[in-house]
């Protein structure tokens, strides 16, 4: 099969990120992860998936290092799928997919908000920069510029721009 990446994006971290959780199914599925499902019946009965995509979705998760399989029954073997460290450092971009798609919303239209845990207030989750704690969506101040370990074709990309 075709890889669905560009050959000048396979440097591109954004090409390389759209490979491994671009996919609907997969969003979905971290999804349930981050809501604390881990079997496969529990993510197959919420998301009203076919059990071959399940295993498929669920099989390039593990392969990715963002869902470790593991046993939790010995006798049929069952297993669960839980998060890993890799895989929990996907939730600020779900929680930010999720805002986004509720910014496009009337606030009485939306059927899933996030909040704080503890007031139940709403939040609005937005990017900011570590170190500064700017906002990262101000395309005037914050822009894409070629890494150290760019190619060419990459600093071509962004003339001009810092390394």
């Amino acid at each position: 099969m075709a890889s669905r990446i560009r050959l000048e994006d396979r440097e591109c971290p954004l090409s390389t990120t759209v490979q491994h959780v671009g996919e609907w199914w997969t969003l979905l599925i971290l999804h349930d992860a981050f809501d604390g499902y881990t079997r496969f019946d529990q993510f197959q009965e919420n998301l009203g998936i076919s059990s071959s995509m399940l295993t498929a979705r669920l099989k390039t998760l593990v392969a990715d290092g963002l869902l470790e399989r593991r046993p939790y029954q010995s006798n049929p073997v069952r297993h669960e799928y839980v998060l890993t460290d890799l895989g929990r450092t996907l939730r600020p971009v779900i929680l930010a997919l999720a805002a986004w798609g509720n910014s496009r919303l009337e606030p009485e239209r939306r059927s899933m908000i996030v909040v704080d845990a503890n007031s139940g207030d709403e939040v609005e989750p937005v990017i900011v920069d570590a170190r500064t704690g700017r906002r990262l969506d101000d395309s005037a101040t914050y822009v894409f510029a070629a890494g150290p370990a760019a190619s060419p074709a990459m600093r071509g990309r962004y003339p001009g721009q810092p390394a």
